[in-house]
């Protein structure tokens, strides 16, 4: 659909992908102000989760945990925020959010005014980020 952003462009920086989703990172104001932000985005424009089979959905989660958990690994952070809203731009995909104490927004979500300046945080490195991201699902499908 060329009306809709995230099938006419890939969403941000490509960190990883296969045939039905790939790992972005969110560049912008919002990827400097929250180093490591990422969206995982449905290849296929779907709306909501519902219009996936069983597979699929299973498949589009564990590429959103190994994300969290390969972010969680390269940066350390207090929290991460999982968010899949598709309000505005209605094409299924999540937002995965590494989130400090400090950081300009907390604990309010990204979306609202932030709060404080915050410090300055380097994001990970994408190789580092892909590589993490391929040996979480690769050990996931494996049975480790």
């Amino acid at each position: 659909m060329s009306d809709c952003e995230l099938c006419a462009s890939p969403g941000g920086e490509i960190v990883w992908q296969d045939d039905r989703c790939r790992v972005v990172r969110v560049g912008g104001a919002e990827g400097l102000a929250f180093p490591g932000f990422c969206r995982i985005v449905w290849r296929a424009h779907v709306a909501e989760m519902t219009r996936l089979d069983s597979a699929d959905r299973r498949h589009l989660m564990s590429v959103v945990f190994a994300t969290e958990a390969a972010l969680r690994a390269l940066l350390h952070p207090d929290k991460i925020n999982l968010a899949s809203l598709g309000n505005v731009v209605p094409h299924l995909h999540w937002h995965v959010i590494p989130r400090w104490r400090d950081d300009s927004h907390f604990p309010a979500p990204v979306w609202v005014d932030a709060k404080r300046a915050a410090p300055p945080r380097q994001g990970p490195d994408n190789a580092a980020l892909a590589a993490a991201i391929a040996e979480i699902l690769g050990a996931e499908a494996s049975g480790a």
